[in-house]
């Protein structure tokens, strides 16, 4: 994010708790942190879950007055850790849909966000200045801005990340038991389906405990699924219903990636218009740019 930022213009600093061979990086958190109050910064958490408390805990004590966003990936949790540690703070939540299995550093890139979904958090009441400045930075990283609650990203992100996540696990773990003839007939569809499993995983076990109860709803769906698959393949042999459903699914997904779109313009200044914010994303559209006091957004059709 920090090299995305920077591609787009933008003064970036930052502080990491390993070391980080780059210019713009702090010695410390503090740092940072004290840097950001002399420049009236924008402040990103960019760290596993698990940390937010003690970094909030820093930014606090240190830069209490800055606006604050994230890039976490579960953002209930994250907003209720704002609430307790910095309740007057100008907050709004992001989090960018995109990322690599492989971690740190060196393998960050500047390209990474280029077209993706960057969720902001649009609750009724998101300050709006936090949330202008989280937009603009999605916006300059490359992102198109999907506004939506944290309640309704967290249900979201665990049915087509966290679930993928640990369905990747159950994958790799059932292939390898297959021994060496399995894994080195492994293709493309084996491949694919761990890709994220190269993961750290540390970093998968922070995202998908963080965000345990709506995950869990996303797990009893798939056992439910799975069950009626095995109870079919078992009584009949056939798995018709369930792969049939799975390619009409996908089907979906390639048809509103590929749907053209309706630019939608709402007024910021509007007192509805953080609910016509979320009708939109609810709707699978997305901001594409800022213009003054409008959010001019696009909606598949």
């Amino acid at each position: 994010m920090l090299r995305a930022a920077a591609r787009a213009g933008r003064v970036v600093f930052g502080a990491s708790d390993v070391a980080v061979a780059d210019p713009r990086a702090e010695p410390t958190v503090v740092d940072a942190l004290k840097r950001a109050a002399r420049e009236d910064a924008l402040v990103v958490l960019a760290v596993p879950l698990p940390a937010v408390e003690e970094v909030l805990r820093l930014v606090a004590e240190h830069a209490p007055d800055c606006l604050l966003t994230d890039v976490v990936s579960v953002k209930e949790p994250v907003a209720d850790a704002v609430a307790r540690r910095l309740p007057g703070a100008r907050y709004a939540g992001g989090h960018p849909m995109a990322g690599r299995s492989a971690s740190g550093w060196d393998a960050g890139t500047a390209e990474l966000f280029d077209g993706a979904a960057w969720v902001v958090a649009t609750e009724e009441d998101t300050s709006p200045e936090a949330w202008r400045a989280a937009v603009e930075l999605a916006l300059d990283c490359g992102a198109q801005v999907v506004p939506t609650t944290a309640r309704e990203h967290d249900a979201a992100v665990a049915r087509i990340s966290h679930l993928p996540h640990l369905l990747a696990a159950v994958l790799a773990a059932t292939g390898a038991e297959g021994g060496a003839l399995a894994l080195s007939l492994a293709a493309g569809s084996f491949s694919d389906g761990t890709r994220v499993m190269g993961t750290r995983p540390e970093l998968v076990l922070a995202m998908c405990e963080g965000n345990r109860g709506p995950l869990l709803d996303a797990v009893d769906d798939a056992l439910g699924r799975l069950g009626a698959a095995r109870g079919s393949l078992a009584s009949t042999g056939g798995l018709a219903a369930t792969v049939r459903a799975g390619h009409e699914a996908r089907q979906a997904l390639e048809d509103l990636r590929n749907a053209g779109s309706e630019e939608i313009p709402v007024d910021l200044t509007d007192p509805e218009a953080f609910e016509t914010l979320r009708d939109l994303g609810t709707a699978g559209g997305r901001v594409l740019r800022l213009d003054g006091n409008m959010a001019i957004g696009a909606l598949p059709g």
